[in-house]
């Protein structure tokens, strides 16, 4: 495993765990998902990536034996793939939309990809003219393609979802080049990511790598409990957000960054470089 880098990780409890690993040599072979069920002890490989264009950004799961992984597109095709059983890997690339020229998604510590309840999931993506947000209903079943108003560029899009409930939800995105470091945004959907609105502007620079609801309490219409969101975008810095978006706070020093996610509003982590870990609470 000397040459894989680890991208993405989903852990149920002390003993199962999966993860998903990209290459450094160039072998698309290196892109891998693996799973222990003995706390890491042993890991099994359980899909090997073979097509040579393809790029796996994440995976999400909805319980431990159910799960989609998500790949850039290759020549107007998404070569996503689920899991129904949490053993074997099945190509779903004929249930998703056609992708636009050049649409690929940014991994995000596998941030791109979100689940919520049984069935549900969104994927963010970026790399062509339009941002768009890829959503299911039926568990990977079928999908749709909805626009965002994110910038969308080469080196720019949305690169990271999460929802809190079946219809309210926020992207974050923005732009790699560092010499368009003023696009950071979020947008958020009240109607299960088919239309998006810009929020006001995060106090962040460069892209939003990563952000998380801080809690999903508050699931009834029209209840706003729960609407607490942090970002964070690398060593453009890390924001919260109590009202998903209308009012922003930075979050003094933390910066370095790229992933942050929350067990209870009690219990969250920013990680970043260096191995760091950082704990936040609410």
């Amino acid at each position: 495993m000397r040459t894989l880098q680890f991208r993405d990780v989903q852990a149920f409890s002390a003993d199962v765990a999966y993860l998903l690993s990209i290459g450094t040599t160039g072998d698309p072979g290196e892109f891998r998902i693996y799973k222990t069920e003995d706390g890491g002890a042993t890991w099994t490989i359980q899909f090997e990536n073979q097509n040579p264009n393809a790029f796996y950004d994440g995976f999400a799961f909805w319980t431990p034996h159910r799960g989609i992984a998500h790949s850039d597109s290759v020549n107007g095709v998404f070569p996503d793939l689920r899991t129904t059983d949490g053993t074997t890997w099945e190509d779903i690339s004929n249930n998703m939309p056609p992708a636009l020229p050049g649409e690929a998604s940014f991994a995000s510590s596998g941030t791109c990809v979100s689940t919520q309840g049984g069935r549900n999931a969104w994927i963010c993506t970026g790399g062509s003219d339009i941002a768009r947000v890829l959503a299911t209903r039926d568990g990977g079943d079928t999908w749709n393609a909805y626009d965002t108003p994110l910038i969308s560029s080469p080196s720019a899009g949305a690169f990271t979802v999460d929802f809190r409930d079946p219809f309210r939800g926020i992207v974050g995105g923005g732009d790699l080049d560092p010499a368009d470091p003023n696009n950071a945004r979020t947008a958020v959907s009240g109607d299960g990511g088919q239309t998006w609105t810009l929020t006001n502007p995060p106090p962040v620079t460069g892209a939003i790598f990563g952000l998380s609801y801080v809690g999903r309490a508050g699931n009834a219409p029209g209840d706003n409990r729960g609407r607490a969101v942090v970002i964070t975008a690398n060593d453009g810095g890390a924001a919260w957000t109590p009202d998903e978006g209308t009012t922003w706070f930075a979050l003094p020093g933390v910066s370095g960054f790229w992933a942050v996610a929350f067990a209870t509003p009690k219990a969250g982590w920013l990680v970043g470089t260096d191995g760091r870990i950082l704990k936040i609470s609410f």
